[in-house]
């Protein structure tokens, strides 16, 4: 029997050309039971995600944002097929991978990957470079040409390390190139789909952009699919063809990166986008807008009834507190869920008794106008 070759990154169907998604993703719901007692009966639930509906076109990047907490990482791996699904569909190719067994979902491991967060536990101490790039193949009976050997030396120099230091353990790398080493090992049977949970947040500023750069070359030179989930709104610009935007286990928004940053709709979307520095001294008199949202997010526990994000928003009305808004398109290729959306027509513009808390929801602050713009004559 010929022993199964590494399979080449697939090209571009005629179906996802024409952009058939490559995942499709539908009201995924994945709720924890908390339980208590020596019956261990449950009597409540962790609200994680909480039906979340996208697609992601092959070739694209999909960026997630959201503050901790919001369920961003646990999306990433209920798509993985890492935890089982509460409720809800995923599709993969047009296959419903929802509730694959383990042995089912074995021969999708290698179109499906992730890139965890912690370059420090992801990657086993007791085992050198070699085993861990190697271990893909092992798994999945995949005899490379030239050998294993081979073929992680080739992936440890596509990702920017020395090939020589295949017997080395992780302990004798720094953070940013055990990161590379988790990439190298996510690239091993070219994967059409990789899921990257905050691929750069564990990395020293300096060493975020090589990795993200990195991935970039990665993905024109392999063709693969991103989803990359992350919570540094620069990072999610510079990587990703559509953002999806995630508050308490909901996308509040879903549209292309220029579109979201230049005209953001969802109020949350608004608050996050105005936090992000400018470091453009072109900008030095320009006056900025600072959007300071009081209190915590609400627990998953018990989240609130309606928009989830009434309790802190400064546009909330009593329609916000008590129906959910669906998440609609209100202009191409932008979907918001918000009553009262920024940039938008209103969706409901009779409703205009705002909350009390929504009175007491914001502050903005404007700084204002430098007066000396330009250095004094003679310095």
């Amino acid at each position: 029997m010929t022993p199964p070759t590494i399979p080449q990154q697939a090209t571009t169907s005629p179906d996802a050309a024409a952009g058939e998604p490559l995942l499709k993703v539908d009201g995924l719901v994945k709720h924890f039971p908390i339980r208590k007692g020596l019956l261990k009966r449950q009597v409540a639930a962790v609200q994680a995600v909480d039906g979340l509906s996208f697609d992601v076109r092959a070739g694209e990047t999909l960026g997630v944002v959201g503050e901790s907490g919001c369920g961003k990482s646990t999306m990433g791996r209920l798509i993985t097929r890492l935890l089982e699904p509460t409720d809800g569909r995923v599709e993969f190719e047009g296959q419903d991978i929802t509730h694959l067994s383990t042995g089912g979902m074995r021969p999708l491991r290698r179109d499906v990957q992730m890139i965890f967060q912690d370059p420090y536990s992801s990657l086993n101490p007791r085992h050198n470079i070699g085993a861990i790039v190697g271990a893909p193949f092992r798994l999945q009976g995949v005899k490379p040409e030239g050998g294993v050997r081979k073929a992680v030396q080739e992936l440890l120099e596509k990702v920017g390390l020395n090939p020589e230091h295949y017997n080395r353990y992780p302990h004798e790398f720094s953070g940013g190139q055990r990161q590379r080493i988790g990439i190298a090992r996510a690239l091993a049977l070219k994967p059409k789909l990789v899921v990257a949970d905050e691929p750069v947040s564990a990395l020293d500023v300096s060493i975020q952009a090589q990795v993200v750069n990195l991935l970039d070359d990665l993905q024109d030179e392999l063709g693969l699919t991103y989803v990359i989930i992350a919570h540094d709104l620069s990072v999610i610009r510079h990587v990703s063809d559509r953002i999806a935007v995630m508050y308490l286990g909901k996308i509040v928004e879903l549209a292309d990166r220029d579109d979201l940053y230049a005209t953001p709709m969802h109020p949350y979307t608004k608050a996050l986008l105005s936090a992000v520095p400018v470091p453009d001294p072109k900008r030095r008199g320009a006056k900025s807008e600072r959007i300071l949202l009081r209190g915590d997010v609400p627990s998953p526990i018990d989240p609130p009834t309606g928009c989830r994000f009434h309790t802190r928003c400064w546009k909330a009305t009593e329609l916000c507190k008590t129906t959910e808004p669906p998440l609609i398109p209100l202009a191409t290729a932008h979907q918001v869920a918000c009553h009262h959306p920024e940039n938008a027509p209103d969706q409901a513009p009779q409703d205009t008794n705002l909350l009390q808390v929504a009175k007491e929801a914001i502050d903005v602050i404007t700084v204002p106008k430098t007066v000396d713009t330009e250095p004094p004559a003679g310095k």
